[in-house]
């Protein structure tokens, strides 16, 4: 085995740039600094603040928040994290890493984003990334498509009793008197049932633009709320068309006249009755309506697939909703990359 050369880092380097390195071309598409005010306004600490000028300088505000994104990415732990950029030169090199560089360990990124999650940071930076994709020509256009999905979390062990009593906002006195136990308790994580299976965890909603596919307005609840009842949170009035999208969960009356009141034209699916089928007119129309509906899937598939699953491990709404903000945050910052790869293609 030889000995390692002077320039061997930057000839590995080079070859996963032509292999194609995703994180190369996320890093020079960000814009990352339009995040730093906000990031810094809840995380920075001021010179005068500081007990002393020794020891290690914090790291970067910006470095720390691409840690938080390549963990959305690949939905990593934050142990994983920690690892992985050590042992990735794709990693080090999208946060800027040199071999000899300090890598920020999982206390370090888990005090990171307690931080902004406790800022309850994450609509701000989701709305920053909006205003750049706004400003680049991306504009919400051709109507929008409205639908939930469900994020699954880990399930509680939980006695009947116990249920009860957490479904009205109260604690067990048992959780009361072990405090190491209460802390493990997610106690806003909620069971649905979907298609006869029953699912424990949260939800997300999304609106997305039927012209680019990008997420524009989002909402995360418990799961057990009806997908409809939070329609009002992710109706984009900045879209340049009046047409709205969604499965026959969204067909209601009430909808069909919030959506007129609003000067918007239901797209909804359709959906027959006791002893009053659909005709073929409305059937036809439903499948008309699903091929533009299924764009909507697609991000949910992304995120499933390619993001490692939809899924929270964390404890709590306001950690949920972190987990799932980011998680449409990074499917937009890659639905951005795909976009640009479109667009410079040759015709």
């Amino acid at each position: 085995m030889r000995h390692p050369g002077f320039f061997d880092l930057e000839r590995r380097l080079d070859a996963l740039s032509a292999k194609g390195d995703p994180l190369e071309t996320i890093k020079t598409t960000v814009p990352w600094e339009v995040f730093r005010a906000d990031i810094e306004a809840v995380t920075g600490k001021k010179a005068e603040e500081r007990k002393s000028s020794a020891g290690r300088k914090p790291y970067d505000a910006i470095l720390k928040f691409k840690t938080l994104v390549l963990q959305s990415l690949y939905n990593l732990s934050d142990e994983q994290t920690e690892f992985l950029i050590r042992d990735r030169l794709s990693f080090m090199r999208f946060l800027d890493l040199g071999l000899e560089d300090a890598v920020p360990d999982a206390t370090t990124i888990w005090l990171f984003r307690e931080a902004l999650v406790e800022a309850g940071l994450i609509d701000k930076l989701f709305e920053r990334f909006g205003q750049h994709l706004q400003a680049n020509g991306y504009l919400a256009r051709g109507g929008q498509i409205i639908d939930a999905t469900i994020v699954s979390a880990p399930k509680q062990r939980n006695s009947r009793d116990e249920n009860n009593k957490v479904k009205v906002g109260q604690t067990p006195e048992d959780w009361e008197k072990k405090a190491a136990k209460n802390r493990q308790k997610d106690k806003d994580a909620r069971w649905t049932k979907k298609h006869g299976r029953s699912y424990y965890g949260y939800k997300n909603h999304i609106g997305v633009d039927k012209a680019h596919k990008l997420i524009r307005k989002w909402a995360a609840t418990d799961a057990s709320p009806h997908d409809s009842q939070h329609l009002d949170d992710i109706l984009d009035e900045n879209n340049t068309a009046k047409d709205v999208w969604a499965d026959s969960a969204y067909r209601s009356a009430e909808i069909e006249g919030k959506l007129r009141g609003r000067g918007l034209k239901s797209r909804i699916h359709r959906r027959g009755a006791r002893n009053r089928p659909l005709s073929e007119a409305q059937m036809a129309a439903n499948t008309m309506r699903s091929k533009v509906r299924a764009r909507v899937e697609h991000v949910f598939g992304h995120q499933e697939n390619s993001m490692g699953r939809k899924v929270v491990r964390t404890i709590g709404m306001a950690r949920a909703k972190f987990k799932i903000g980011m998680m449409n945050l990074g499917y937009n910052i890659n639905r951005l990359v795909q976009l640009q790869r479109i667009a410079a293609a040759p015709a």
